[in-house]
C-alpha cells in the first residue's frame, strides 16, 4: 500500500465515523436517539443472520449495499422517512460522493456503483437491502422508546413495496405491523 493511499483511507474512515453521531427520527428501547451507524449495523446483523433463508442472494453483495446506503447520512444527516422528497436521494448521492473523495478512483468507484446499484434496485442483493432497511426502521419504531406523539400509523404503508417484495421480509414484517397497529391504535 502506497502512503497515500494509506492517507487516503485514513481520512475516509475518519469523515465515515460522523455516522456513528448521525441521529435517526426512531429511537433505543432505552429512550435515546438512534444512530444511522446503529441502524446499518443491524441490518448487517439481520442479512448474516438470514443467510440460509436466502440462498439466491450474494450475502457479500447484500452486506456491500446495506453498509453503505446511508453512508452519506455521515455528511448532510438523516431526513426521517415522512419528510423525505424526491431531492434525498440526489442530495445523499452527492453527500457520499465527497465523502468517497479521498479514496484511491478505483475504490470510489466500486463503492458508488454500490451506492447507486441500491438506490436504483437494480439487483436482487438491492431489492432486499431495500426490504431490510424498511422492515428495520418499522422494527425499530415498535421496539424503541419514542416521544409521546410518535407516528406509528404511518409504518404501517411505509417502505411496503421493498417489504412484500421477498418472502423472508414479508413474512418477518407481518408481526412488526401487528404491533405496530396496536401502537398507533392506543
Amino acid at each position: 500500500m502506497l502512503p497515500s493511499d494509506r492517507d487516503a483511507y485514513l481520512a475516509f474512515f475518519r469523515a465515515a465515523e460522523a455516522l456513528k453521531d448521525t441521529l435517526r427520527s426512531g429511537h433505543t428501547a432505552g429512550g435515546r436517539p438512534e444512530s444511522t451507524a446503529e441502524h446499518c449495523w443491524r441490518l448487517c446483523l439481520m442479512a448474516v443472520t438470514l443467510a440460509d433463508e436466502l440462498p439466491e442472494i450474494d450475502l457479500r453483495r447484500l452486506l456491500e449495499l446495506l453498509v453503505l446506503h446511508d453512508l452519506g447520512e455521515a455528511v448532510g444527516g438523516d431526513i426521517p422517512a415522512p419528510l423525505q422528497g424526491p431531492e434525498k436521494t440526489t442530495a445523499e448521492r452527492a453527500d457520499f460522493a465527497r465523502l468517497i473523495d479521498p479514496l484511491p478512483a478505483q475504490v470510489a468507484a466500486r463503492l458508488m456503483a454500490r451506492w447507486d446499484e441500491y438506490n436504483a434496485a437494480a439487483t436482487p442483493e438491492a431489492r432486499l437491502a431495500k426490504g431490510l432497511d424498511r422492515l428495520e426502521t418499522v422494527l425499530q419504531h415498535v421496539q424503541g422508546a419514542n416521544p409521546p406523539g410518535f407516528d406509528y400509523a404511518f409504518n404501517l404503508g411505509y417502505g411496503r413495496t421493498h417489504t412484500d417484495a421477498h418472502p423472508v421480509t414479508a413474512a418477518l414484517r407481518a408481526p412488526v405491523d401487528e404491533e405496530t397497529a396496536r401502537l398507533a391504535a392506543s
